[in-house]
């Protein structure tokens, strides 16, 4: 990752400076601090979920200490946006950072990221975040959710030297506690967690803090000669407390003493020339919200000969698939492709009633990794965080050989929902937690007990870069992944998951590849140990494997994981139903009659009543199966070189259409269902994918016409994606056809 130059938000307390520290060791260079107090200055707290400013009379002091500006503004607004996620909101505190920050960059225009010391409020880090977006910064929050016992032993150990500024927590009494040092406090705030469960670092306003002293201060350290407790509330159970200096001196580490540097401060100092007092009010220019981006609506006409598309056909949960045919045309290149297809998804939207902030999740497959740049771009013109008021879809980007397989660009698929119950994870800053979606996608979308996780590449979080090792050791860190957004759902991979997509890069050595779904379920099986050794014994579910082999993956890596995972609202577990729904029988179909080698081409992940997953893959053994009456044994052996006739690519359809059917029928479920369904194909496959197109779409009309099984309609239930390869282990991705579906009960 870039180094970069950092303006740090600082409180005075420890978490703000620790945060600091660690931009530092991640190679990063603070070149400013800002801090926002409140207007009076005898007022020693405001009532704000956003800022503390306890102690805030010692912070002119942090830029003689350390060396660098200090850039300071007078709280000025109030709470007035009270929802979690924020928008822009004249008069609201946040605005005050705004101005702030605004004024730092610029003052230092090299100044490209904000440090902040956010452990676990979603409220804070939001709001820096929203700031930093509008400012075109990068967010740093080093702590965020990370545990906060190891946390408080590091600071400590680090040297940051913090006293207690406010107490406001059973057992802590501010005339006995304020005043005292982090780690005299250390054990005593661990007896409170096991007795009351307070956060040990002060996370839930338990306690503040004030550092006095660094190794950040390199030129002296805060001496606070003394200080007034001023008792807020004298509750019996849990009094509040607050520590009011009165006079502080710098003690000079250098050999050379500063200026002033051992005089007692009475609080009256003179502005030194490093503190900048930040005035003005927010002149901001914003487009209002769903305003139209004048190159969005500026597209191409296109003909509808060339333009696809595909819709499931569930009520309340379906996908939309939007692609071009051929490149016949004046060439848009992969940037005017998209604009076409996410314009024309964004019209089927407004049809429906339905807008952006109704996608759940989108595929955005392109022809060339070289161009994500380009493609990122066009897809923020679309997707933005003022349309997505309840949260941004979480995404997957892949490259697809779309060309060979004589489509355009870009290909689109998003899930859609037509309710507002979506529960969104979008942490953009870079921390030490999981990677950070900077931009308008997340990463994971939980909707009606369903978690959709982005795509995990094997990145290292805190620095943004793919871990060395090769693809053994980019598949760990990318499940670790994983399984720190999993935590922030209360759930886990090795319990919860219901289906692992794999993609896997071409530039995968082919000796590596056997070893990526053994080194899968070695980590998962890891994972189900821990939670025993905890002492939990929570369900878990059997997941279904699917291998893609695809030609590049975002940041040239080497595996890209997609897990599906069920979270349910309760903990109960719903009942097993498997020996009732045994008893029903699918209707035969298309000629098919069933056979125990049927049960070898599925895998399948059920919830009975609730969820069913289904990968089924047609290999050329089961090809030659199928087609046995006009295929011969060269097909046993791989051997593609006697090409597949239409007629026999005729029947393997209606096969997957009839097994597909069996399997949801006999396990309670109808297409109606069906929220996704994907066919994956090679290009090589030497069958054009518009005869593929309509020999699927004439199957599912078949079958609609033998048992009402499925309603078509005027578009294609199915979305056909090219792929170089696909399979059930990541050793053999050499089906020619695999079908992913997935069903969930309204």
């Amino acid at each position: 990752m870039q180094k970069m130059k950092v303006v740090a938000l600082v409180s005075g307390g420890k978490d703000s400076c620790y945060a600091m520290m660690k931009c530092i060791q991640y190679g990063h260079q603070i070149v400013a601090v800002a801090n926002l107090l409140p207007a009076d200055d005898s007022v020693d707290e405001l009532d704000s979920y956003m800022y503390q400013t306890v102690g805030h009379q010692i912070i002119v002091s942090y830029a003689e200490c350390m060396g660098v500006p200090l850039f300071r503004r007078r709280i000025q607004g109030s709470t007035r946006h009270h929802k979690l996620s924020y928008q822009r909101t004249p008069g609201d505190e946040v605005e005050d950072m705004f101005i702030l920050l605004n004024e730092v960059k610029k003052q230092i225009p090299s100044i490209t990221a904000v440090s902040s010391g956010a452990i676990a409020s979603d409220y804070q880090r939001l709001r820096v975040e929203s700031v930093c977006s509008r400012l075109g910064l990068v967010s740093l929050a080093y702590l965020w959710k990370q545990d906060q016992s190891l946390l408080l032993q590091e600071m400590i150990t680090n040297e940051i030297m913090a006293i207690t500024v406010k107490v406001a927590a059973m057992g802590l009494d501010p005339a006995k506690h304020l005043g005292k040092e982090i780690a005299f406090l250390e054990p005593y705030l661990h007896k409170l967690k096991d007795l009351y469960g307070i956060n040990v670092c002060g996370e839930g306003g338990e306690y503040e803090t004030l550092t006095l002293d660094c190794p950040l201060f390199q030129n002296a350290r805060i001496m606070l000669d003394d200080f007034q407790v001023v008792l807020h509330s004298s509750d019996s159970i849990a009094p509040v407390g607050v520590l009011h200096p009165l006079k502080f001196h710098l003690e000079s580490k250098q050999s050379n003493s500063l200026s002033g540097n051992n005089k007692t401060n009475d609080l009256c100092r003179e502005n030194i020339s490093s503190v900048f007092e930040v005035q003005g009010v927010n002149l901001e220019e914003c487009k209002a919200p769903g305003e139209p981006d004048p190159e969005v609506n500026d597209l191409i006409e296109v003909s509808s000969h060339r333009l696809h598309l595909s819709k499931t056909e569930k009520d309340n949960t379906f996908s939309i698939c939007c692609w071009l045919q051929d490149t016949s045309g004046p060439p848009t290149g992969l940037q005017g492709d998209l604009k076409l297809i996410l314009r024309q998804i964004e019209l089927q939207l407004e049809g429906c009633g339905l807008g952006w902030e109704h996608v759940l999740y989108i595929h955005l497959y392109i022809s060339d990794m070289d161009q994500f740049t380009q493609a990122n771009e066009t897809y923020v013109r679309f997707i933005t965080q003022d349309k997505c008021p309840f949260g941004v879809p979480s995404r997957s980007t892949i490259e697809l050989p779309l060309i060979q397989a004589g489509l355009g660009r870009a290909y689109v698929e998003v899930l859609v929902a037509n309710d507002q119950s979506k529960r969104v994870l979008h942490v953009q800053s870079i921390s030490c937690w999981a990677p950070s979606c900077i931009g308008p996608y997340s990463q994971a979308t939980l909707h009606k007990e369903i978690l959709h996780m982005a795509g995990q590449l094997g990145l290292d979080p805190p620095t943004m870069t793919l871990c060395d090792g090769g693809s053994t050791a980019e598949l760990e860190s990318a499940l670790q992944n994983s399984e720190a957004i999993a935590k922030c759902f209360n759930c886990s991979i090795s319990t919860s998951a219901i289906l692992f997509v794999v993609y896997c890069s071409t530039n995968i050595p082919l000796d590596e590849r056997p070893k990526i779904h053994d080194n899968l379920d070695t980590f998962a099986k890891q994972l189900k140990l821990s939670h025993l050794d905890k002492g939990t014994k929570p369900e878990v579910l059997d997941p279904i494997f699917l291998y893609i082999l695809v030609p590049d993956l975002p940041k040239r890596a080497l595996v890209e994981i997609k897990p599906i995972l069920y979270v349910p609202e309760t903990m109960e577990t719903p009942e097993e139903t498997s020996c009732q729904l045994s008893s029903i029988v699918a209707p035969t179909s298309f000629g098919f009659q069933p056979a125990d080698w049927h049960d070898s081409c599925i895998q399948k992940c059920v919830i009975p009543g609730k969820i069913c997953a289904v990968v089924l893959s047609i290999t050329s053994v089961v090809a030659m199966k199928i087609c046995s009456d006009s295929m011969n044994a060269d097909w046993s052996n791989n051997n593609h070189q006697n090409f597949l006739t239409e007629s026999q690519m005729k029947r393997i359809s209606r096969f997957c259409i009839f097994l597909l059917n069996k399997t949801i029928i006999e396990n309670d479920f109808s297409w109606k269902d069906t929220m996704s369904l994907r066919l994956y194909f090679p290009p090589n496959l030497h069958v054009p994918l518009e005869t593929l197109s309509n020999l699927f779409a004439d199957g599912f009309k078949e079958l609609d016409q033998m048992n009402g099984g499925t309603k078509v309609g005027g578009k294609p239930i199915f979305n056909l994606v090219p792929v170089l390869g696909a399979g059930i282990s990541a050793a053999c991705t050499n089906d020619i056809i695999t079908c992913e579906l997935f069903a969930r009960k309204s």
